[in-house]
Parts: structure tokens; sequence; C-alpha cells
């Protein structure tokens, strides 16, 4: 009876523990992490840490100096090859981050080509490899797949034209900065998650001292809903010309204004002078270009030259871009490879062939065009993002209805900025979203042909 009672004492809290942690593996992986998973990884890392370098290849024969100690002062005969050192390790609620000092002969390409023996040896979800400063690398670790459920770090970068847009893989926050990377292109298909994240984009812009002007060629039906945080808005192809006109005249004032202070661009003017910024937010860039009869390819053609001007010379100006669509190359009609030539950063949804994956992110990452083909049809908002340097990353975008983020523009109606260059394109501002919005809008004008 003894026996039995005590079984029941300590095995039935067992039970309850191992069913506990069971359950928060699937339902709670976060907190399965922080109490479980993460102690076992640090376990498995200290103890395998120098035979998995070994036998991933990430050792290097140790230097005479070494190899005379450890012979004449350690008294042994065997000289171990030499592992890149631990500097320091974290963890956090989604993965574990290890500093590595390399040892010569090695470097971060070395690294990084074995991530994924390294993902399998220590059992985590992904290991991502970032070469923090010369000499050293970080091993960013995540315990779960962070990208099925998006929640958004606490901590984020910040700054004057900076915006947390999704989640990275590594479980840090994807964010546009558009003082590093002044125009992007968003690719994906229908139902890819596209919309989902321009609305974290057109939200989190609506926070920011900025104008935001839209092209939406299908009547609206996409950026009408932001009217109270639009400064102006084309619904259509003839609109559209008219005011990518606006925007380059815009421009030209305001390198007038850059040449009369000797300034390099907007932000090194006084605040007293500095004009707002502007993002232009282009819904579907092929309607720009496509054209019925030949009536409308002398509107196309200015309209793509306007385009290609404003991506050349308008970051200076702080003008700035993101373009989207389904499709975007050569097909489309001429100046469409140099306009995207012209957009540093790229981010692509699931697409429906190939060929896509290559004009949106395969001239300036091609091992990326893989990881798009790949992203599955049941995921929407994955998508893979780069810029010129050549780097990328699988990211996702968390959840926002399209009544929410109309809700936050309305919010943030007040910050409106009022342009006369582009007050013929101000959209007009249905009654109760005036009437929730600032006070101090002014009655807009319809745009007109």
């Amino acid at each position: 009876m003894a026996d039995l009672t005590t079984l029941w004492e300590v095995g039935l809290p067992l039970a309850g523990a191992g069913g506990g942690l069971g359950y928060a593996k699937a339902r709670a992986p976060r907190v399965y992490w922080t109490l479980a998973g993460l102690p076992m990884a640090r376990v498995r890392l200290a103890v395998t840490y120098r035979a998995t370098m070994d036998v991933c290849g990430l050792t290097v024969q140790p230097s005479r100096l070494r190899a005379f100690l450890v012979r004449n002062i350690a008294r042994r005969s065997d000289v171990q090859p030499v592992p890149p050192k631990i500097r320091r390790v974290r963890g956090s609620s989604t993965g574990m981050k290890v500093t590595l000092r390399l040892p010569a002969g090695l470097e971060p390409a070395d690294v990084m080509a074995a991530s994924e023996r390294l993902r399998h040896a220590w059992g985590v979800h992904s290991v991502a490899v970032v070469a923090t400063r010369p000499g050293f690398v970080e091993l960013r670790m995540t315990g779960y797949d962070v990208l099925r459920r998006v929640k958004m770090p606490r901590q984020r970068p910040s700054g004057p034209m900076t915006v947390p847009v999704a989640l990275r893989e590594d479980g840090t926050a994807f964010v546009r900065d558009y003082l590093k990377v002044p125009h992007a292109l968003t690719l994906g298909a229908n139902q890819s998650g596209k919309s989902m994240y321009q609305r974290n984009l057109i939200t989190g812009l609506a926070r920011l001292p900025v104008a935001l002007v839209g092209i939406d060629c299908k009547r609206g039906v996409e950026q009408r809903r932001y009217a109270p945080r639009l400064s102006a808005l084309a619904v259509t192809p003839e609109e559209a010309s008219g005011l990518l006109d606006a925007l380059v005249d815009e421009m030209e004032s305001r390198f007038d204004l850059l040449s009369e202070h000797g300034a390099g661009d907007i932000w090194d003017l006084p605040e007293e002078v500095r004009p707002v910024p502007i993002v232009l937010l282009v819904d579907e860039i092929a309607e720009l270009f496509l054209v019925a009869g030949k009536k409308d390819e002398e509107r196309r053609d200015r309209m793509v030259t306007q385009l290609i001007r404003l991506g050349q010379m308008a970051r200076a100006a702080g003008l700035y871009m993101e373009i989207c669509g389904q499709r975007f190359g050569s097909d489309l009609g001429k100046g469409a490879t140099t306009l995207r030539a012209q957009l540093t950063g790229r981010t692509v949804h699931r697409v429906n062939d190939k060929q896509t994956a290559d004009m949106g992110i395969g001239d300036i990452a091609p091992d990326a065009v893989l990881a798009v083909t790949m992203i599955p049809p049941d995921m929407p908002g994955v998508a893979v993002a780069g810029d010129s340097s050549g780097g990328w990353s699988r990211i996702r975008t968390p959840e926002l209805s399209a009544d929410e983020a109309a809700a936050i523009c309305t919010q943030f109606a007040h910050l409106t900025p009022d342009l006369p260059g582009l007050a013929p394109y101000r959209p007009v501002i249905p009654a109760e979203a005036a009437a929730n919005g600032s006070a101090s809008l002014v009655k807009p004008t319809p745009a007109t042909d």
C-alpha cells in the first residue's frame, strides 16, 4: 500500500506535467519553448558543440603555438581541431542567439553553408547566420515555427521613416526603413496575403507624420477606405497620369529648395523648412502599363517615364515608392525593367509561376527563388523579402482586417498634411469618417479628368 501511495503521489504530478507540456507544445509553443525547449537546447548545445562543429566541417587546425603548448604544457599527444569560440548565449521566448568568434581560416559563408546541418544537430526549427562584425557571427535559432502564429516582438527598430510590417523567420521584426531602402516592389498572386502586407504597411505609415498618396486603378476598391489618411488618390489611369505629373512637379520644387539651402536631401534641411515626406502607394502596377488601344499608348508612356524619374531622383526630395502587383516583367511593356531596377526592396509572396519569382527577387538573390516557389497556399501572408545586398529572409505579416486598417487611418486622419500641389486629387472623405477624424480636415476637392 505504501508503494502504491508513493507511486500515486509521484506519478500523478509527473503525468500532469508531461500532459501540460504536450498541450503547450501544440497550443502554446512559446510557453513550451520557454519552460522546456530552451533549457534542453542549451544543454544539447553545451554537450555536443565541439563534436557538432567537427562533423560539420567548422573546425580548423590549431596554430603552431597552440600545438606546442598542448604537447609540452598539457602533456597531450593529440591536438584537437579548433572550433569557433562561443562568446555569448542568449535565450528568448522564440529561440536562442549564440555569438561565435571565428578562428583564422573560417568565414561567415562557411557557417551559413552548414546552417541546415546545425539545425538538425541541435533540434531547433531554423538557424540563421548573421555576420555582426569582422570575425564574429551570430547564430539566430528559433525553437518552433514562429510564422505559424504571428506575434510581433515588443522590441522593434524605430526611426523617423521606419515601419514594422511583418515577422521574420528568426523572430525579429521586418521593417521598412525608407531612409535605407527608399523604393520597394511587392509581388503576389491572388489570396497570397499581398493585401494584408499593404494594410500593415499603410497602418504603420498612418501613425507617422508623412503624406500618403495612393494610386488604385481598380476604381479605388482597395485604397478608398483609407481616404481620411490620404493626401491624394487616383482611381483611374487618367487620374493617375495627372497625379504623377503633380508628384514630379512637387519633386522639382523640392529640388529648388534643396539647392537654395545647399542640402543633399530633405533630412539635411532645418526642421522649420523641411517638407513633409511623401510615400506613393501603387496598388496594381500592371494597370498603368496596359492599354486598350493606340490612343492610350501616349498616356502610358508618359506615366512610365514619370515613375522612372521618381525612382531615379525622388529619394533626395523625400518621395518614396511602394509598388505592388501580381507580375512585373518586360512583358508589361517598355520601361518595366528600367523601373524595376530602381526598386531596391523586394517582397515576393506566393506566385503562380517561377518566372514571376525570378522577376521579383531572382535578380538580387537567386537562391531565394526556390524559397518563393515553396510557399504553401494554406499560409497566406508568408513571403520572401530581400534587397540589393543579396540577403533575404522569410517573413509573415500579422492578420489585420480591412475594417481595422480603415479605423486606424480614420483615427490618425489629423496627421494628414495639406499639399497644395496635390489638392485636386484629395479624396472625398465620407461624412461619418470626417466626424470621427480631425476637425481640421478641409473639405476635399474631387479628382477631375
